[in-house]
């Protein structure tokens, strides 16, 4: 993808947004340390071809392949097959994580001490016969979906963010694994998260109430403020909760109604992770592309999803 772009915050389009987020990885990632003969389609393209893939919506990675030229004519001078573009989509897992947080840690909200802390469900099948051969059989499994009042088979996306909606860390696990487990665990394989930000306060609902947890984010210097149950005196500073779940909803709305985060079509682990995380680029890169053009909205796709 060219770079000739004098100022890539000119205007907010999907071209510029491309080039913006293109120019930011290449810088980001410099000259491969691999010898020999380059790919025909590096990896900052490729990341910036699936971040156009998600804010256009084409779920489709074969009619994506087939809808690009005419989209964006020229702006990727070589297109894999579509058994090439899954293959190195799959592969990228680790890529597309790393690029999460460079993008995100380019934005004045990185640096926020207040984060929002909640799971959704990521629905991978309906069928029992589904559940039964899925290649996800053994990690996907049964949960309940409280806000739907529903059963699902699939997984639950634990993301933290700040209240802008912007991702700080995230992950995958089954819904029968605590979501009080899962934070411990993403904290603690990440615990420059925490030591960067004296005074942390994460906003989470009742799902997360636990004597113990406190206890753990207390001897790590961080405030947990959840919803007390209707029998206890409420904590300090729980009238900051009232619009949180309005928050959450947001969020989750951003990645289901325009990012298609129910629709992924990933069939295996690796799949399921990458169009996730292919959905959580691109909502990270409208955000910071957002922020620096001075945008009022700082979540808001609209300019690019046409």
């Amino acid at each position: 993808m060219a770079k000739g772009v004098d100022d890539p915050f000119v205007t907010t389009d999907l071209n510029t947004l491309l080039t913006a987020l293109y120019v930011k990885i290449d810088d980001w990632l410099g000259r491969p340390r691999r010898t020999g003969r380059p790919p025909m389609l590096s990896d900052a393209e490729l990341l910036t071809m699936a971040v156009a893939q998600v804010l256009l919506g084409v779920r489709s990675e074969a009619r994506w392949l087939r809808f690009l030229p005419r989209v964006l004519p020229g702006a990727f001078p070589y297109l894999p097959g579509q058994s090439g573009y899954n293959k190195r989509l799959r592969a990228a897992v680790p890529l597309l994580r790393r690029a999460i947080r460079a993008v995100a840690t380019d934005t004045d909200l990185w640096s926020d001490t207040t984060w929002i802390i909640d799971s959704t469900p990521v629905e991978c099948g309906r069928s029992r016969a589904t559940a039964k051969r899925s290649n996800l059989a053994g990690w996907a499994g049964y949960g309940y979906c409280s806000s739907h009042s529903r059963f699902f088979w699939g997984l639950r996306l634990h993301l933290i963010c700040t209240p802008s909606g912007l991702p700080v860390t995230w992950a995958l696990a089954t819904p029968k694994i605590d979501e009080r487990q899962v934070l411990t665990a993403v904290l603690d394989h990440d615990p420059n998260l925490l030591s960067d930000r004296p005074g942390l306060l994460i906003l989470a609902d009742k799902g997360y109430v636990s004597a113990e947890l406190d206890r753990w984010l207390t001897d790590r210097g961080v405030r947990l403020l959840r919803p007390s149950y209707r029998n206890r005196t409420p904590r300090p500073g729980e009238h900051l909760l009232k619009s949180v779940r309005q928050l959450i909803e947001s969020v989750n709305d951003t990645l289901k109604g325009q990012l298609d985060l129910e629709l992924h079509g990933g069939r295996s682990d690796a799949g399921v992770t990458a169009r996730v995380a292919q959905r959580l680029l691109a909502m990270t890169a409208a955000i910071w592309h957002n922020r620096a053009t001075g945008q009022p909205v700082t979540r808001s796709l609209t300019a690019y999803d046409h």
